[in-house]
């Protein structure tokens, strides 16, 4: 039962527990857990995280006298002293919070004890089974700030049986979960009385943050981490299914998908799985789409700031960069190395190693200026600041026992940040590259440079068998390659393993600075495109185009790409496709080359590939292929 008065301090019998929270976290776990990412090697959330994540939130919420069974006795002496500072400051508590049609949804607060207003933050969760607890550390840091907060797991979403979990069908940040967001506030209103209210998350968060604060003009500001501007790009685009990133969102709600959504929900999900009525699925993703209500947020006028990676592998980056220039409000956006969420686990989570968080440091920032009025140097700021890959510089690291590389590196001086005005201005030129029939070694084409209607070699055809996947990847696992490239070690491709059975490349010749200043040899900055003409023995074909930047021993690391799905097609007829591959921010190294791969399958995609049959791509003399890459 819900208790009489929500804010009462010390010990509650309505709070019951987490498993596995009373083995606590010795500070030898917690050194181990530091800098290594919210996701476990198959996909899932690390378990050693989320066992700090409950271990954290019982010691918040039962607290202790400092004995040695208290519960802050399970954490390691600098975590418990967090926890009891934030106690003096703020009052936690935890509530099932009813909302319009009531559903109870899980939630968790941290009341500041000072004389107020006080400004609110709230948190929905993010797209997982554990709820509310797994960001446990980013509302100490809020409360730390002089934040009432007000986290909540959206309905549907947890393990059955845990407290976090929410009550419901997941709705996939659909009308009830902008509903329940107001219903949240009208919660936080009745019992917190904050002076101005603005919403954080990460992921499932904070598209959910960008829609209630679209259709809810109390919203003040909202912060979106790792988002997606539209749900249905995300999912659908350019003819292909983005299947690996549904199938491991649809492992993370808790329970089988039968128990988890709404019959209509199930209905459009096993239809997207089927590659069938995708025109209703697409129509389902705008409805859930920030982007589809960009004129309700720039109405509202309401700050946002989004938070993103290059390499996004669940809300590919190009969908929003589209809804972000549609902002006409203030605004900014990040852009990192890595994928989902890579950047800022480790501050939600607390598993940061020492040094400043760049990535919340600078999303609190935004809060603080936004809602606290505070002149902290973010309305200074240039709309968007982006990280170059990969311009780190890092140190092998070592296995303790042996002293020998273990293959991972550490980052120890920071990638290059770039700031511009805005998106239009991080592209200042275009080069065109042609592609040719064979190339130097008589086996991958050549990548010229050439401008206007000489853009392209034409009167050649290269074939592949199509429907076998190559060495050409786009990354061993969802969020798990990004995370390691995010922290130093980028996944590494050998361009000699790539069947040329089942791919067709072009390299360019080693490149330099154009510009014979000792830079970069190219400095790719904003949306690639690429033009080729394509036939095939079957109906429909899968382009995969890969950009990868090679090194002299014939290894590269990934720039860019994107998936195309052709269908239609008639066999001995050509059919010229155009289409952008993702934004990338890229300085390729001074003698390094450039080289496009085009395969057929990628374990992230749903291709239209028939296995065996044969796929040609050639340049016509009418429409010559071509590689349009920006510079800045």
């Amino acid at each position: 039962m819900p208790q009489d008065n929500p804010f009462t301090a010390g010990p509650s019998e309505e709070f019951p527990g987490f498993p596995g929270a009373a083995t606590g976290v010795t500070a030898a776990e917690a050194d181990r857990i530091t800098g290594r990412g919210l996701w476990a090697a198959d996909g899932t959330v690390d378990p050693d995280t989320v066992r700090l994540a409950h271990t954290l939130t019982t010691a918040v919420l039962r607290g202790g006298d400092g004995a040695a069974d208290g519960p802050e006795a399970s954490l390691p002496a600098a975590l418990a002293a967090s926890v009891e500072e934030v106690r003096g400051l703020a009052l936690p508590a935890y509530h099932r919070i009813e909302s319009f049609d009531g559903i109870r949804l899980s939630a968790f607060s941290l009341r500041q004890r000072g004389p107020g207003p006080h400004p609110l933050v709230v948190v929905p969760a993010g797209w997982t089974p554990f709820g509310w607890p797994l960001f446990l550390w980013s509302y100490l840091s809020l409360a730390r700030r002089g934040y009432h907060v007000l986290a909540y797991t959206p309905r549907g979403l947890g393990i059955p049986g845990l407290p976090s979990t929410s009550e419901g069908f997941v709705d996939v940040a659909g009308p009830h979960d902008w509903a329940d967001g107001s219903s949240v506030i009208d919660f936080a209103v009745d019992h917190l009385a904050p002076g101005v209210v603005g919403f954080l998350g990460a992921s499932y968060g904070s598209g959910i943050s960008q829609l209630v604060a679209a259709h809810d003009d109390r919203v003040s500001a909202v912060v979106a981490l790792s988002t997606w501007g539209n749900l249905a790009t995300s999912l659908y685009d350019h003819g292909t299914r983005h299947l690996a990133a549904v199938k491991a969102l649809l492992a993370l709600t808790g329970g089988p998908v039968e128990e988890k959504f709404a019959p209509a929900d199930r209905t459009v999900l096993a239809d997207f799985l089927a590659d069938r009525n995708l025109d209703a699925v697409v129509e389902w993703g705008r409805l859930r789409s920030p982007e589809s209500y960009v004129h309700l947020t720039n109405e509202n006028d309401t700050p946002t700031f989004l938070s993103h990676t290059w390499h996004e592998g669940l809300f590919a980056v190009n969908q929003v960069l589209k809804t972000f220039d549609a902002l006409e409000v203030p605004k900014r956006l990040n852009l990192w190395i890595g994928d989902h969420t890579a950047p800022e686990a480790a501050g939600l989570t607390g598993t940061a190693p020492g040094g400043p968080d760049l990535p919340m440091e600078e999303a609190y920032a935004w809060l603080d200026h936004h809602l606290k009025g505070e002149r902290n140097g973010v309305e200074e700021w240039e709309q968007i600041c982006g990280q170059v890959m990969f311009t780190y510089v890092t140190q092998p690291v070592l296995d303790p026992a042996s002293g020998e590389p273990t293959g991972e590196h550490r980052i120890v001086e920071p990638a290059v940040r770039e700031h511009r005005a805005d998106w239009s201005r991080v592209t200042t030129g275009v080069e065109t590259f042609g592609l040719t029939g064979d190339g130097a070694g008589g086996t991958d084409g050549g990548l010229l440079p050439a401008t206007g209607e000489e853009a392209g070699h034409t009167g050649w055809r290269r074939a592949f068998l199509a429907g076998v996947d190559t060495e050409a990847t786009v990354m061993d696992a969802l969020m798990k390659t990004g995370q390691a490239e995010w922290a130093g070690t980028p996944k590494t491709y050998d361009t000699r393993k790539i069947d040329r059975r089942h791919a067709v490349a072009w390299t360019t010749g080693p490149l330099y600075d154009p510009e014979g200043r000792g830079r970069a040899g190219r400095r790719v900055r904003g949306i690639p495109r690429l033009r080729l003409t394509v036939r095939s023995t079957a109906a429909s074909a899968t382009l995969v185009a890969h950009l990868l930047d090679v090194s002299d021993d014939d290894t590269a690391r990934i720039v860019t790409h994107e998936p195309l799905n052709v269908y239609g097609l008639t066999p001995e007829q050509d059919t010229t496709v155009t289409w952008e591959l993702q934004a990338a921010a890229y300085d390729i190294p001074a003698g390094h080359r450039l080289m496009l791969v085009v395969d057929s399958k990628d374990p992230l995609y749903g291709d239209a590939s028939v296995t065996w049959t044969q796929t040609a791509v050639g340049s016509p003399e009418d429409e010559p292929s071509f590689l349009e890459l920006p510079l800045g």
